[in-house]
């Protein structure tokens, strides 16, 4: 494998922390190289990547398939602009439409600019169909939420280090408790409320599975108040859980569906917000748009990553081994006074530290799986994410628990 460059990785984060703004706060490794689910330091360092660039990576880095889609197409054309049609939009939206079950498609490149459009979604459908006066359509969000950082996103977050300093704040949205049936219903009382945006899992919240039934009975009480469900899957979606997309897992069709990360398998930005026509049809030409959705290196990236992910099972396969790496995990944690809690679906997966959400615990613990070779990222403070490429087996995966395992209990 011919060396890029001979940087060093200190020389890297150097160059980073000078010349970029401080708004991220890494691990400290230097990545140059990926494959399948291992990654390489400028070193050399082979590692397990068990963050998968939070889910964006599921079919596994740098799959053939994909990157061969986009190689190719990026030889031919690779953006229009909405101004013109192009051969690849077309083919894209009724492959992508039928492998989900809708009538249409609005494609972007972000997650949060997916979640930005289903917003403009629901408040055109509350002024168009459901009636709602003008400017007075509000929007339910989860508490502890997360789709973003856009000022949208962070008005509607509960996280002060997501919304502190950037008001003031849209309005028209409000909050309701994850997991509590009893205030979605009190909430859903007022007449003004248009859509409920949730997540079925709450990824960056620290891997929160709600109770059994929870999304089905919250999406019958959106229903019987002619309210939208609308589905942050950007995390969660493209086999993450053990399904296609998790709502699957309790029969759920959202009225409008988010997508992005492993829609296009990590290789470009590609997202979508998914909707039938009698919510779709009320955004009308000019009214919204994006220079670079829909175009087509990214519709043909896309449409390989699907198709990588159904033709290989991923869903299966996140479901079988995600069964065995929580069943390891939860019967080791019995015996190390250090874990209280492990929890996730699919491959999408967190343990709990039992310890403070201000103490280093858990940034301590990653590191150290750093220098044992596994990658991992703590979030709020003492929950540390597991969640490797889909395409992991499970040889793989258990190499990996025995890592998790000795790492941690090397902290008792």
């Amino acid at each position: 494998m011919a060396v890029l460059n001979s940087i060093t990785s200190q020389q890297a984060i150097d160059l980073e922390n000078n010349y970029g703004a401080h708004n991220y706060h890494p691990l400290p490794v230097v990545l140059s190289r990926g494959e399948r689910v291992y990654v390489w330091d400028v070193e050399g360092k082979k590692y397990y990547d068990f963050l998968s660039a939070y889910s964006a990576v599921n079919q596994g880095h740098c799959h053939p398939k994909i990157v061969n889609a986009l190689t190719e197409q990026a030889s031919i054309l690779t953006l229009t602009s909405r101004a013109f049609h192009n051969n690849i939009l077309g083919s894209y939206e009724k492959y992508v439409t039928s492998l989900f079950g809708y009538d249409k498609i609005l494609p972007m490149n972000t997650g949060v600019e997916g979640g930005e459009t289903a917003i403009k979604l629901c408040r055109k459908w509350a002024y168009k169909v459901k009636g709602i006066q003008e400017n007075k359509a509000k929007i339910l969000f989860a508490e502890n939420n997360f789709w973003g950082r856009t000022l949208a996103a962070v008005s509607s977050s509960t996280d002060p280090s997501a919304y502190k300093d950037y008001g003031p704040y849209l309005p028209g949205f409000e909050i309701v408790k994850y997991n509590d049936l009893k205030a979605l219903e009190k909430s859903l009382e007022d007449p003004n409320v248009a859509g409920f945006m949730v997540e079925p899992i709450q990824g960056e919240a620290g891997v929160v599975v709600p109770d059994e039934g929870y999304l089905k009975k919250a999406y019958a009480l959106c229903k019987s108040k002619n309210v939208l469900f609308i589905a942050d899957e950007v995390q969660t979606g493209i086999s993450r859980t053990g399904k296609l997309f998790c709502c699957q897992h309790e029969d759920v069709k959202p009225d409008i569906l988010i997508l992005g990360k492993a829609l296009s398998g990590g290789v470009f930005p590609v997202s979508a917000a998914l909707a039938d026509d009698e919510i779709m049809m009320t955004i009308k030409p000019g009214e919204h748009g994006s220079t670079f959705g829909g175009n087509p290196l990214g519709c043909r990236v896309a449409m390989a990553a699907l198709k990588v992910a159904v033709e290989e099972n991923l869903a299966d396969n996140a479901e079988k081994l995600g069964k065995i790496f929580r069943a390891e995990l939860s019967h080791f944690a019995k015996e190390n006074n250090l874990i209280k809690l492990v929890r996730g679906k699919g491959l999408l997966n967190a343990i709990v530290i039992n310890d403070s959400e201000e103490s280093s615990t858990a940034w301590d613990i990653c590191m150290k799986l750093r220098d044992n070779g596994l990658l991992a990222k703590p979030t709020h403070g003492n929950i540390i994410r597991f969640a490797p490429p889909l395409v992991i087996n499970e040889e793989e995966l258990r190499d990996c628990i025995s890592i998790i395992k000795k790492t941690i209990t090397e902290f008792n």
